[in-house]
C-alpha cells in the first residue's frame, strides 16, 4: 500500500512541474490545425480532379 501512497505522490509532483499551454496557445494551435486540414483537403481534392481528368482523357481515346 505504500508504494501505491508513495507512487500517487510522485504523480502529483510531476504533473506540478507540467508547463500547461494557456487559452490563446490552445486557441492558436486550434485555429491553425483547422486551416492547415482546410487547405491539404483541398490540395488533394485538385490532385483527384487532375488524375481523373488525366484518367478519362485516356481512356477515352482508345
Amino acid at each position: 500500500m505504500k508504494k501505491i501512497v508513495q507512487y500517487l505522490k510522485d504523480v502529483r509532483t510531476e504533473v506540478a512541474k507540467v508547463n500547461w499551454p494557456t487559452k490563446d496557445d490552445v486557441k492558436g494551435a486550434t485555429i491553425l490545425v483547422i486551416v492547415l486540414s482546410c487547405v491539404f483537403a483541398v490540395y488533394v481534392f485538385a490532385c483527384d480532379q487532375a488524375l481523373q481528368a488525366a484518367v478519362g482523357l485516356f481512356l477515352s481515346t482508345r
